[in-house]
């Protein structure tokens, strides 16, 4: 049987749409009340997993997953052994590097050597430093990382923005862009190749229909 890994969150909704396009019906994760973490299609050709975002490309890259939806920013984070199939366009976000508006430093290499940046893309933000050619101390943060420059504990951060409202809200501004992510389905690179359960045939009629809208 197929097996799917589906994202908690703000990418629930969209990632069931995509898999009902191709013919696979895991609605009853948005049935109010239920807390299954594992449901079969009704039709009996797959089931799926509700996991964390960040959890999506470990099921996958270890096979207990033939495929998953998950963000840009989680691939380039912990840049899993996955074939990554399509991008599918919605969980639009950007991951960026923040300040304080009132802060003398404007841009990325305005930023002295060894300065701190609060992230939990902590490998994301150390490529990006590493290729501007500047040391920073990069300071681990999973909960509000806004509050890294707001406390004196970071003199930036980087972390993902979609509306800016949070940054705004808290003084903050944009002064570089990383990279811009999108949710993307990606599959466990033998399943995909040997199209195991019809996964490779059933991603490319979801490629055509993305094409088509």
């Amino acid at each position: 049987m197929l097996t799917v890994a589906i994202p908690k969150g703000s990418l629930l909704k969209d990632s069931i749409a995509s898999f009902a396009a191709i013919g696979l019906d895991f609605s009853a994760f948005l049935e109010k009340g239920n807390r299954q973490l594992q449901i079969t299609d009704p039709t009996g050709q797959a089931k799926a997993m509700l996991v964390r975002n960040g959890d999506v490309p470990v099921y996958v890259e270890s096979g207990q997953a033939h495929v998953g939806i998950v963000g840009y920013d989680v691939i380039r984070e912990k840049k899993p052994q996955v074939a990554q199939i399509l991008d599918l366009g919605f969980g639009g976000c950007r991951l960026s590097v923040a300040v304080q508006k009132s802060s003398p430093y404007q841009s990325a290499l305005d930023l002295p050597a060894h300065s701190r940046v609060a992230s939990k893309f902590v490998q994301c933000a150390r490529d990006y430093f590493r290729e501007l050619d500047l040391p920073v101390d990069i300071v681990p943060l999973y909960g509000s990382v806004e509050l890294g420059p707001i406390t004196g504990m970071s003199e930036a951060i980087v972390d993902l923005v979609a509306t800016g409202r949070t940054l705004k809200e808290n003084g903050l501004i944009e002064t570089d862009l990383l990279f811009e992510s999108t949710a993307r389905a990606i599959a466990h690179p033998l399943s995909y190749r040997l199209n195991t359960y019809g996964l490779s045939d059933r991603l490319r009629i979801l490629k055509e229909q993305l094409a088509n809208n």
